[in-house]
């Protein structure tokens, strides 16, 4: 997730300070989930409405633990758990922020964070692959993600990062480079 993040950025031209940043403070996205019971975070089936709300905290829980920080890195990633679960069309949450009212930092962790989370598997459905993922990215062009950040995503040399570390970094990965 923070590589995704970090060649993110660097694609969009941020500065290499910044990316590099983003690299380490975008793994604390999900740090509010610790608050999450596990039957919730490992349920293999759809989640009540009640389910959800209380997954939906994670956010606002993890913006809390990591509040104030003095450093930037936990200033942005208390940036990040806030609100990475925004949608550029203005329907995520928890604020219901819409495009540039969401923190660049935060979309790119986004979309980084769906495309990780989109081709590992999970215990309610298996990996995509990440051609699948990257047209699902396209498809969601201007409702879930940043225009900019979705059409980045398909210029050869970062499609090909993508994918890289994907493979670098998926369990069947790193059980073939063992």
């Amino acid at each position: 997730m923070g590589r995704i993040s970090e060649l993110l950025a660097r694609a969009l031209g941020l500065p290499a300070d910044e990316a590099a940043l983003l690299r380490l403070a975008a793994p604390l996205h999900d740090v509010g989930k610790i608050a999450v019971p596990d039957a919730i975070l490992r349920k293999p089936g759809a989640l009540s409405m009640e389910e959800r709300d209380i997954m939906r905290s994670h956010t606002t829980i993890g913006a809390r633990i990591l509040s104030g920080g003095r450093s930037l890195l936990l200033q942005r990633a208390q940036q990040i758990a806030l609100l990475h679960h925004e949608r550029w069309d203005g329907s995520g949450y928890p604020e219901g922020r819409a495009g540039d009212q969401i923190p660049l930092s935060a979309r790119i962790v986004a979309l980084a964070d769906y495309f990780d989370a989109c081709t590992s598997d999970r215990v309610y459905r298996p990996a995509w692959s990440a051609d699948k993922v990257l047209a699902e990215i396209a498809r969601q062009e201007g409702r879930h993600f940043d225009p900019r950040l979705s059409a980045i995503c398909w210029e050869p040399p970062v499609k090909r990062e993508l994918k890289t570390i994907r493979r670098e970094e998926s369990p069947r990965g790193a059980r073939k480079r063992a």
